[in-house]
């Protein structure tokens, strides 16, 4: 489809050399030709008005139009009364790239993981609370300000979870960022500035964005077990690590909470080691089956940097987050994050802040916990119907459950005989750092996945999860 420049006369980079000997009407023509044969110009493509590409050029209109007209006889251009001259279809060009392969059929259920309820993104009130940022912004907002981020994002943000996480939470030490990947970038690249060389990661996790983040703030990064209590602190001891990044709140992806033995250990360790614990906050927001564990930054500000996002909350799309930085860190932090980007942009942290001030950020939480409430009810629901041996964990929050496959299952046959059935399954070889495909497990999420979609999907592959022929 062809490029459809709207409102005026789009422009046109043409450059004329008045001292060059050619006449300047062979010197457009050549360049109109040249730009159409190479794609530069495509078939369809609206060019600027005579008149308009006439003034920017300096040039007579009736010399541009006889240019225009040439063109339009070699079949370059096509003209028709009471609209605007565009290339013709037929004009030559570089080869027409190879179609795109066909899409595959959609699925009836994707139980892909980390992916909040797209449809329910609150636009309304989004869209209001763009307005009002805009409508109370101070011109100098529109500068590039504190690399910290804006300081009124950063006051709600402090209150918001100094009352929700029962965080120690200073404005003045937390650095806004562009989600959980940026702010795991600068936390490390700080770290290394500090002298750490290693960092560890819970096993299972995510071994590969792990691994990589590591490697590009130059550590080297290892696994450590996680078990039903949560991070094994014994053998991260044992790694010989001094930074540690751990999901205390609902464990990526096995779903379980860090104990509170545990979290002593942890914080003790760190202690000892002088090391720092990357507490990452996601999904403490939705909790089903047990009260709210606060955030493992407020039993040691001094050493954990605890970043938060509102990918899950409200759409990953919107690339905002942020950390809270212990004081021996947040200058190196706020200097990182300055070279990286000059900051974050600060429309959207006003408008997030209005959200948040105006409560109805904490409507929309709300309201989503009883969506993924509803939508867990149904997963466990047609397990229960259709294959009653597959045992479920990892429930307590967020939208994502591990289905714990038989013995004898092939993890990765099985991935396959759903998806041939058109369901999305993820086997949980993908979260561990060996890829191991044992035991053989499932991460089924359900966050974007409606509850018909959930049923069916699962009546769909009853055979195939329950090992039966």
């Amino acid at each position: 489809m062809p490029l459809q420049w709207s409102g005026l006369s789009p422009e046109l980079l043409i450059a004329v050399e008045r001292d060059s000997g050619e006449p300047l009407r062979s010197q457009v023509e050549r360049q109109l030709r040249e730009a159409i044969r190479t794609g530069r110009l495509s078939a369809g493509e609206r060019l600027p008005s005579s008149r308009e590409l006439a003034r920017g050029l300096g040039l007579s209109r009736g010399l541009v139009q006889d240019c225009y007209a040439q063109l339009q006889a070699e079949g370059y251009l096509l003209a028709q009364v009471g609209s605007a001259t565009r290339v013709a279809a037929g004009a030559c060009g570089p080869a027409a790239p190879a179609p795109a392969p066909a899409a595959p059929p959609p699925l009836t259920a994707d139980f892909r993981w980390g992916v909040p309820d797209l449809r329910s993104f609150p636009l309304t009130d989004w869209l209001w609370a763009m307005r009002e940022a805009g409508r109370a912004m101070p011109a100098a907002e529109l500068d590039y300000g504190d690399p910290r981020g804006s300081a009124v994002l950063r006051d709600v943000v402090a209150g918001y979870l100094r009352r929700v996480r029962a965080a120690a939470a200073d404005p003045e030490r937390i650095v806004i960022c562009s989600g959980y990947a940026q702010g795991l970038g600068l936390a490390l690249r700080a770290l290394a500035r500090d002298g750490i060389r290693t960092v560890a990661y819970e096993d299972p996790g995510s071994p590969g964005s792990a691994r990589a983040v590591a490697a590009s703030a130059g550590l080297e990064a290892v696994p450590v077990p996680v078990d039903r209590q949560g991070v094994d602190v014994r053998a991260l001891a044992a790694t010989g690590a001094r930074a540690v990044v751990v999901t205390p709140a609902h464990q990526w992806p096995t779903g379980v909470a860090l104990t509170p033995e545990r979290r002593l250990a942890l914080i003790e360790w760190a202690g000892r080691r002088d090391g720092v614990v990357i507490e990452d906050d996601y999904d403490a927001e939705f909790r089903y089956d047990r009260e709210p564990v606060g955030a493992l930054q407020g039993l040691a500000a001094d050493r954990v940097i605890s970043i938060g996002t509102v990918s899950k909350s409200l759409a990953p799309a919107l690339r905002i987050g942020w950390l809270l930085c212990p004081p021996s860190l947040t200058e190196s932090l706020v200097e990182i994050k300055q070279v990286s980007d000059r900051g974050s942009p600060t429309l959207d942290q006003l408008a997030l802040a209005r959200m948040i001030e105006s409560g109805r950020y904490d409507r929309h939480l709300r309201r989503m916990r009883a969506t993924y409430a509803t939508r867990r009810g149904a997963l466990v629901a047609a397990l229960d119907e259709h294959a009653p041996d597959v045992a479920v964990t990892g429930l307590a929050a967020g939208f994502h459950a591990v289905a714990h496959l038989g013995r004898s299952a092939d993890e990765r046959a099985v991935v396959a005989a759903a998806r041939a059935r058109s369901v999305g399954l993820y086997g949980m070889s993908a979260r561990r750092a060996s890829g191991a495909t044992t035991p053989a497990q499932l991460v089924l999420g359900f966050g974007d996945v409606g509850e018909r979609a959930i049923t069916a999907g699962i009546a769909a592959i009853a055979d195939v999860l329950s090992g039966r022929p």
